[in-house]
């Protein structure tokens, strides 16, 4: 049987499972990317949900698998060498699972860095960027006074689904024909802003067909449908 004591988390979420990949996660956009090739690659695994809207993020134990206090965050049990793996950053996950599984990276070295290169632009484009326009068009922000926040954030975002929507011309998915991880990093950020955040008409995804058309795709798996609700909220 696997052992997991060496790493604090596994006292706080106790594993069934400690031989299956552990998600510590909850479903944000962030997180459902992770949920989302987790069910695409059929890894065993076994979804924590860490309550970020109860600080869950911030306790010792969280904060030793990630100091930086964010989900998701895993720990693999099989890791290289056959040790346990502990990794945070979406991102970086992603990665590692296409790697581990072999699927959705492209095998060609070119096309594995242009795939990576859609996931960075999510990673340090899109999501940061989409998360400040929902910040100041929905949440809180959305009382200040002064407006140029919004702006520049709405500008800003708006800008980046422009990218989005030249890049989608013509293809399928982001890399052509084949579904990758850069699909996976990317749809659930896009969701948000279509229907969570209501912010269609100011980042122009109302306008921008080729995203609307590929949204529509993402959202058609089954793994993707499935990952909106994983880790199950109590």
């Amino acid at each position: 049987m696997s052992d997991l004591s060496a790493f604090p988390i596994a006292s706080t979420f106790p594993a069934k499972h400690p031989e299956r990949l552990q998600l510590y996660s909850f479903p944000t956009p962030n997180g459902i990317k992770v949920s989302a090739m987790l069910e695409e690659i059929g890894i065993p695994y076994e979804p924590h949900l860490v309550n970020i809207l109860k600080n869950e993020t911030w306790t010792p134990d969280f904060l030793a698998l990630n100091p930086n206090g964010k989900i998701p965050a895993i720990i693999d049990p099989d890791g290289p060498g056959g040790k346990p793996l502990p990794l945070f950053e979406s991102g970086a996950i992603l990665v590692y699972l296409a790697e581990k599984s072999g699927k959705l990276m492209p095998d060609d070295p070119a096309g594995r860095y242009e795939t990576m290169q859609w996931v960075f632009f999510q990673m340090g484009g899109l999501g940061p960027m989409f998360g400040q326009l929902g910040f100041f068009f929905k949440f809180a922000g959305a009382a200040y006074e002064d407006k140029r926040p919004l702006e520049r954030y709405a500008n800003e975002s708006k800008r980046l689904m422009g990218v989005l929507e030249q890049r989608l011309d013509g293809r399928t998915w982001i890399m052509g024909d084949d579904y990758t991880i850069a699909d996976i990093a990317i749809f659930p950020w896009v969701r948000t802003v279509k229907e969570f955040y209501q912010a269609g008409e100011v980042t122009g995804l109302d306008t921008s067909a080729n995203v609307l058309a590929w949204l529509d795709r993402c959202m058609a798996r089954s793994a993707n449908q499935a990952a909106l609700d994983i880790p199950k909220r109590a």
